[in-house]
């Protein structure tokens, strides 16, 4: 009997990375697996699919990816471009090769540009095309960055060239009606100007991407290379992983539970605490020099920035979210956690241990601050973009993933106030500067979004 097609995408919000599980008459294929793939499983054996194949749009550098545990699982094969030269078995593939999926076809489109091995993924049912897995070549609202190659011996300039005519001939050929399934959506470094929404079409994309718009091959490479954020340095690290192909979860260690003394000890001899909790947990009361990366925000996008790989790390985490942080870092590549504060701050203040804290201030207590008292600096961590569309005046931008370096530029005696957009990336800046010997901080709570909505003066690009 013939059965519909199963679709499915699987967002993970934390990294903006989505991926897919497709299936037809009982055959299933997953499309970009993050590193835990029980799901993929648990999935597939309710709709009663088996996975015969674990398909890669390229060699993801944004995040670890779980095809090699999926495929030792299921005894599926692994699909890549043979131009990722990858260093596990799997089956090569080049453009205009297929797959067959029960009722369905896999066409196989070569499209470098992001890098040079990415490929789409075409689904054909009965001959037709309806749905196009555009992996980061195509995302909604945006393309994929052209300048992630590495040492692939390609300059970004070329990287975009190969983005235009992939994306001129082979994507945009395709009929309007095709919904376009990408690997990523807002909040992800692949691009740029990514929409909010995770899926669209062919048509849609044609009309309303600024990068599909009317344009030169020599208009399209400038406009690509123009004002990138620079990668961050974990990038690197996860497209090697993904090449070789990460080891199983359960074959790496889990952190083990630190009593105060132990993890005392351990920060003595260079490990870091990484305290998850939110800014407000964190601000009321911490371990001295903590870095505060909060769960509830792009915890390992921000992780995999400001830490180094192997950094021994202590973890310090509201009750029952341990394993949610050490998964979140293997998702990035990092498996450094050695340990985790049992029992969390209670245990270390029963142990007289010094602590430290960070109020957490309103945009109007920001305002009246800034108007009393002449010595308060205010920095501002957002990107350089956010910075220049308005900010509060008088604020010095200084990028989160580069304060470490610019800190150098603001007085460490001075009482000093961190904004960003919410108060989630200034409470990582704070935690930074506490780490670097400022004394007298403050995380500015709902940040400049409080402050326009509040109607507070700004200075740059505001309306």
């Amino acid at each position: 009997m013939i059965m519909a097609m199963f679709f499915q995408q699987l967002y993970l919000g934390c990294l903006a990375q989505a991926s897919y599980l497709i299936g037809s008459n009982g055959e299933a294929a997953v499309v970009d697996p993050r590193r835990d793939v029980d799901d993929y499983i648990a999935l597939a054996a309710e709709h009663g699919l088996t996975i015969r194949y674990v398909v890669e749009t390229h060699l993801h550098a944004d995040f670890v990816s779980g095809h090699r545990e999926l495929a030792d699982r299921t005894a599926a094969s692994i699909v890549i471009s043979a131009e990722a030269k990858a260093e596990f078995p799997h089956l090569p593939v080049t453009d205009g090769d297929s797959i067959s999926l029960g009722d369905l076809r896999l066409r196989m489109l070569a499209t470098p540009g992001h890098t040079p091995e990415s490929i789409c993924i075409v689904v054909e049912e009965s001959g037709r095309p309806v749905k196009v897995l555009t992996g980061d070549t195509l995302f909604i609202g945006d393309v994929g960055r052209p300048d992630l190659a590495g040492g692939a011996g390609f300059s970004s300039e070329e990287m975009a060239a190969m983005l235009y005519d992939s994306i001129h001939h082979k994507l945009l050929r395709l009929p309007d009606d095709v919904e376009v399934w990408p690997a990523h959506g807002a909040g992800s470094l692949c691009g740029r100007n990514m929409s909010k929404e995770t899926s669209s079409t062919i048509g849609l994309q044609r009309r309303l991407n600024y990068a599909l718009q009317p344009m030169t091959k020599d208009e399209f490479v400038a406009l690509m290379t123009r004002d990138m954020v620079e990668a961050p340095p974990y990038f690197a690290l996860d497209a090697q992983i993904n090449r070789r192909g990460a080891p199983a979860l359960r074959h790496t260690p889990s952190p083990r539970p630190l009593d105060a003394g132990e993890a005392a000890h351990a920060l003595e001899n260079g490990a870091i605490v990484l305290d998850v909790r939110t800014a407000g947990a964190y601000g009321e009361v911490h371990i001295p020099r903590s870095l505060n990366i909060g769960l509830d925000g792009q915890y390992a996008t921000w992780a995999g920035t400001l830490l180094r790989p192997d950094a021994e790390l202590v973890i310090v985490a509201a009750e029952g979210r341990v394993d949610e942080a050490a998964m979140r870092l293997a998702r990035v590549g990092f498996e450094s956690a050695r340990g985790f504060l049992r029992n969390g701050l209670a245990s270390w203040r029963s142990a007289g241990l010094r602590t430290a804290s960070v109020p957490q201030i309103s945009v109007h207590a920001l305002w009246q601050m800034m108007e009393s008292d002449p010595s308060l600096q205010v920095i501002d961590v957002r990107r350089q973009g956010e910075y220049r569309n308005g900010h509060a005046p008088g604020a010095v931008n200084l990028p989160l993933h580069e304060l470490g370096d610019l800190a150098r530029s603001v007085d460490p005696e001075r009482p000093t106030a961190v904004i960003c957009a919410g108060g989630y990336r200034s409470s990582i800046g704070t935690s930074i500067l506490e780490r670097l010997g400022f004394g007298e901080l403050y995380n500015v709570t709902g940040g400049t979004s409080a402050w326009m909505a509040a109607g507070l003066p700004a200075a740059g690009a505001v309306s």
